[in-house]
């Protein structure tokens, strides 16, 4: 159980487009605009561990052009999540808009995102710990998972706001953003070279 937790952790606290865009939320709208997109993304990422436990992951992929088209579509929308925080200019931020993604932004990030369920499909269906039931180490697994998965995510929104609060040199902000976007463009490259 402790291996688990462990592959949960760094699983989840590697930079991908959820705490990424959690952090740049939290530094264009605030603590209570990023709470409400973390609220969305915690039942992105919950539906997408129901759809892997339930198999309905791997039946909608068996089908080779549906899992093209979701592939594709999924890998476009975060390479142009990854530009627009590239090219944000000198002010740390997700993208630039009027209105925060809110929750169900939160739910469709999660919805498109390869590295939600890769992580959740290295997670469900390996790291075995409780061989006497499969129902009670689901159970256990989503637990522990969320119990990782909230406090890792509150605390990128509380860097996204900390780093907006610091009035960091433009340089610097414009260091992060490019670091930001690199680090999703290597999610969208992972996923690629996976795909084949």
């Amino acid at each position: 159980m402790l291996t688990f937790a462990a592959a949960v952790f760094f699983l989840i606290i590697t930079p991908g487009p959820g705490v990424l865009s959690t952090a740049g939320v939290g530094a264009a709208f605030g603590a209570r605009a990023g709470a409400r997109y973390v609220g969305g993304l915690f039942i992105g990422t919950n539906l997408v561990s129901l759809a892997v436990v339930s198999g309905l992951t791997a039946a909608l992929l068996a089908d080779d052009r549906l899992r093209t088209v979701l592939f594709f579509a999924s890998i476009t929308y975060l390479a142009y999540l990854a530009l627009r925080i590239a090219f944000a200019g000198s002010k740390v931020a997700f993208i630039e808009r009027q209105n925060p993604p809110g929750v169900l932004g939160g739910i469709v990030l999660q919805a498109i995102n390869p590295k939600a369920y890769a992580v959740n499909t290295a997670l469900f269906t390996g790291f075995n710990f409780w061989p006497q039931s499969l129902a009670t180490e689901i159970a256990l697994k989503f637990l522990i998972v969320n119990a990782i998965w909230i406090p890792i995510h509150f605390a990128w929104l509380w860097l996204g706001i900390t780093l907006q609060r610091m009035n960091l040199p433009t340089r610097v902000q414009r260091i992060i953003n490019i670091v930001m976007a690199s680090s999703m463009m290597a999610v969208v490259l992972l996923a690629a070279i996976a795909q084949n």
